[in-house]
C-alpha cells in the first residue's frame, strides 16, 4: 500500500479536513443569496454567522488545499477530493433541517470550523511552511 499512498496519516487528516470544509460550504452555500435565507436566518446577527462562516470556510480550505498538496500525490489528492465531494452531501442530509437551515447550526458551524482550523495549523503547519 506504501506504493499508492505512503503517508495514510496525512491521507486520514486530510479526508477530515476536506469533509468538514464540504459540509460547512454546503451550509454557508445556502445561505446565499442573503434575501432568499430560510426565515429563521434572516436576523442581523445571523447575516453576521453567514459572514464569518463565508470567512473561516475560505481559510479552513485553503489551509486544506496546502495540506493535502504539501502531503499527498497528486492522483490521492484528486480521488479524496471526489470521494468527499461525492458523500458529504448525503452527510449533510441526514442532519436535522433545525441545524442546517437555523442560526443555532451556524452558530455551532462557527465553532466547529474554529476548532478544525486549529488542529489544521497544528497538524500541517510545518508541511505547509516548507511548501511555501
Amino acid at each position: 500500500m506504501d506504493a499508492i499512498e505512503p503517508r495514510w496519516v496525512s491521507l486520514l487528516w486530510f479526508a477530515g479536513f476536506a469533509t468538514v470544509g464540504a459540509i460547512a460550504f454546503l451550509m454557508v452555500s445556502g445561505m446565499f443569496p442573503l434575501r432568499s435565507r430560510p426565515d429563521a436566518t434572516k436576523s442581523n446577527a445571523a447575516t453576521v454567522l453567514v459572514f464569518g462562516n463565508a470567512v473561516l470556510l475560505a481559510a479552513l480550505l485553503a489551509g486544506t488545499g496546502l495540506y493535502g498538496y504539501a502531503e499527498l500525490k497528486w492522483s490521492t489528492l484528486v480521488i479524496v477530493i471526489g470521494l468527499v465531494v461525492l458523500f458529504a452531501p448525503g452527510l449533510f442530509e441526514a442532519w436535522p433541517a433545525r441545524l442546517r437551515d437555523g442560526p443555532a447550526g451556524l452558530a455551532a458551524l462557527v465553532g466547529v470550523q474554529i476548532l478544525v482550523l486549529a488542529v489544521l495549523a497544528k497538524v500541517a503547519w510545518s508541511s505547509i511552511a516548507t511548501t511555501s
